[in-house]
């Protein structure tokens, strides 16, 4: 989504200082092309995905978190894989970079490990 400023139009009898003022026009795509124009709704599907995706992850993050704090084992371990299922399919979608995705496999590792 792009802005575009123009003035406001406005009638010569009215009030000079309201023809200065400038208006803000949403321009939702600019392209021109059949090409450009499919680009846009592509990434625009490819974006929303990826944000479910996303917040998925982070409820099931949110879950294994709770279960640590809670110091249920069974219930963190079983949260765990669900989440570490979650971010490795993230992962090999290029929703994540790999070692990103790594990164918050082995920290929830290793909390859930620290649950005696």
């Amino acid at each position: 989504m792009f802005l575009v400023k123009r003035p406001c139009p406005v009638s010569l009898k009215q009030d000079h200082a309201r023809e200065k003022k400038i208006i803000a026009l949403e321009v939702f795509s600019l392209a021109n092309i059949k090409s450009a124009k499919k680009r846009i709704k592509v990434i625009e599907a490819k974006t929303l995905r990826n944000k479910m995706i996303k917040s998925k992850i982070k409820t099931l993050v949110k879950k294994v978190e709770t279960a640590v704090a809670q110091s249920d084992k069974a219930a963190a371990t079983a949260a765990l894989t669900e989440a570490v299922v979650a971010i490795d399919k993230a992962a090999a979608k290029g929703i994540f970079h790999k070692n990103t995705a790594a990164r918050k496999v082995s920290r929830l590792t290793k909390a859930v490990n620290t649950i005696a």
